[in-house]
């Protein structure tokens, strides 16, 4: 940097400097995809809970999963019984069958 008399090249120096630097990273770019990708990565987990939770207390919203997502109550059966919980896939079959006849 050139110290010379006169303020106008003084200040036309200083901004010069900066132009003179390497090209923007894309790291603010990264920095919002990351961030996209942790809200929806959140998001889900929330929407997740709030489904099971749904289907743990809804005898009726199970029935439901059952006639369009059985896949999803499978996965539901399937943890439940991974935690212990054994008992729940039977008790909805025998209400749904009594309600069929």
């Amino acid at each position: 940097m050139e110290w010379t008399v006169g303020e106008d090249y003084l200040v036309w120096q200083r901004a010069n400097i900066h132009s003179k630097m390497a090209p923007k990273t894309m790291e603010p770019v990264a920095r919002k995809v990351f961030k996209g990708v942790l809200f929806l990565e959140v998001l889900g987990v929330f929407a997740a809970y709030g489904l099971y939770y749904r289907m743990n207390t809804s005898r009726d919203f199970r029935c439901t999963m059952n006639k369009r997502f059985p896949s999803i109550l499978e996965v539901y059966y399937k943890s439940n019984e991974w935690a212990g919980n054994f008992g729940i896939r039977e008790a909805d079959q025998d209400v749904w069958s009594t309600r069929q006849e």
